[in-house]
């Protein structure tokens, strides 16, 4: 089957039905190949002539423009699609989606490099709030005018006043969905049904110390579905509790009923130091138990991990990663200015807040970005869609870029074929709490500069 090339984006066009069997008839690796020889930056299926298609049949596809993506860094995925194909995708692959999704043709034009700088108008909508920012940039980048619906009821009331609208549309190099959400610097876990022996198997604990590496320190189980538990995940929150101990980090349960299991569970929980609230609003509402719980601080660590070699060979990337997302935002251009292998070390902290982010599998590290308020307040302003003081709300929308930073390290490393997963962001308005996580942590330092404006990028583990 051959593409249909047009600015920049190769479009193939199956129709019928698409399983495991039918869908390598219609294309092969020499056809994407050809395809790539064109010069596309963009490649992808056309869902619009498809009537049925299950994950075999996308499987092919996908397998075969990874090779594509690898070989040019193209933008691989599928448009063309309805509600309901778009719900099946995004249902068959889940958290691991590597590909992009585009509502409709036109849509992934305003992403190619041929419509570049036609500074178009564009409302964009996701549920998922690192899409959605991520998706802006990208817009922006390309020199349109997005503008962030942050509520469907806010899109469908403004739509009609912009040239384009996005919806249902997924940037896969972008981010990452996990299996939790975060509220300020607290990670909340849902848990419901039966708690048993699988609790162990289910909770990604790898992922858990990652995000205390990173600095987290408040972590909340929302328990209001779960109907009962055994010893065996007893045993399990205790252990846990105990190991967060280390971290000086504490543990949380919200909404967590004891009819149906032994008040002897809660009073062994509570010995281990698991704390217990009715409400989440009881916590996440309160500044002063917020603080003493350890969501605003973040004590040192034991064990002290070496920089390695491999870590610092992907220093590049880490940085290019950081230096173009900030470029994308404030549209001024890095200088880099000095690079050393130290201890962190901030000389004004006043004025200063920072983000870390963990990434762990292949290697693993942490990559601390600290930017000066002016900074941060510039790159936050098209996320945000206007000018703000408001330190809670530019600290969650610094949350956000640094998730799509985090995003880019983990594509860029996947073209090396160097597979990581990245925590959520860590956020400080308090410098002298980041200066406590990493105490004694040698790493590289980068020090940038944006007209004139500092910024501190440091590599650790």
């Amino acid at each position: 089957m051959k593409a249909a090339l047009k600015d920049g984006i190769a479009t193939f066009s199956p129709q019928g039905f698409l399983d495991g069997n039918n869908a390598n008839a219609y294309l092969s690796i020499e056809d994407v190949e050809a395809a790539s020889n064109l010069k596309a930056d963009i490649i992808l299926v056309s869902l619009k002539r498809v009537v049925f298609f299950n994950r075999n049949g996308l499987d092919i596809f996908i397998k075969l423009f990874s090779k594509i993506r690898k070989k040019n860094s193209a933008t691989v995925g599928f448009c063309d699609y309805d509600q309901n194909k778009y719900a099946a995708i995004m249902r068959f692959y889940k958290d691991d989606i590597n590909f992009s999704l585009f509502k409709t043709l036109e849509i992934a034009y305003l992403f190619s490099s041929s419509y570049k700088n036609q500074n178009k108008t564009i409302l964009v909508h996701s549920d998922d709030k690192s899409q959605r920012s991520a998706i802006a940039i990208e817009l922006h980048d390309n020199g349109h005018s997005p503008t962030i619906a942050k509520s469907l009821e806010e899109y469908n009331e403004k739509k009609s006043a912009f040239e384009y609208v996005i919806d249902s549309t997924f940037l896969g190099q972008m981010g990452q969905k996990v299996a939790t959400r975060v509220s300020g610097n607290a990670i909340i876990y849902t848990i419901t049904s039966f708690l048993d022996v699988e609790i162990s198997n289910n909770f990604n604990i790898e992922y858990h110390n990652n995000s205390l590496n990173v600095g987290f320190r408040l972590f909340i189980f929302d328990a209001y579905k779960v109907i009962s538990m055994n010893v065996h995940a007893l045993n399990f929150f205790s252990k846990l509790s105990t190991s967060a101990a280390e971290y000086n980090a504490t543990i949380c349960f919200v909404g967590m009923k004891f009819d149906k299991t032994s008040a002897s569970f809660k009073e062994n929980m509570e010995d281990a130091g698991i704390l217990f609230y009715n409400h989440m609003d009881d916590i996440l509402q309160n500044k002063e138990l917020l603080k003493e719980l350890g969501a605003s601080s973040a004590a040192n660590i034991k064990n002290k991990r070496v920089l390695n070699k491999q870590n610092v060979t992907e220093l590049p990337k880490f940085i290019n990663a950081a230096a173009v997302t900030i470029e994308m935002m404030t549209n001024t251009k890095a200088i880099k200015e000095s690079a050393s292998v130290q201890n962190l070390i901030i000389y004004k902290k006043e004025g200063k807040i920072a983000s870390s982010i963990g990434y762990y599998g292949d290697i693993d590290g942490m990559v601390i970005l600290v930017f000066p308020s002016a900074i941060a307040k510039k790159a936050c302003e098209l996320l945000i869609g206007e000018d703000t003081n408001d330190i809670d709300m530019i600290l969650d929308t610094l949350a956000e870029l640094v998730n799509i930073v985090g995003g880019k390290i983990k594509s860029l490393l996947a073209d090396e074929e160097i597979s990581v997963n990245i925590t959520l962001p860590r956020t400080y308005q308090d410098i002298d709490s980041l200066l406590e996580v990493v105490e004694n942590r040698k790493g590289v330092q980068v020090e940038l500069s944006f007209n004139d404006d500092k910024f501190l990028f440091f590599l650790t583990r």
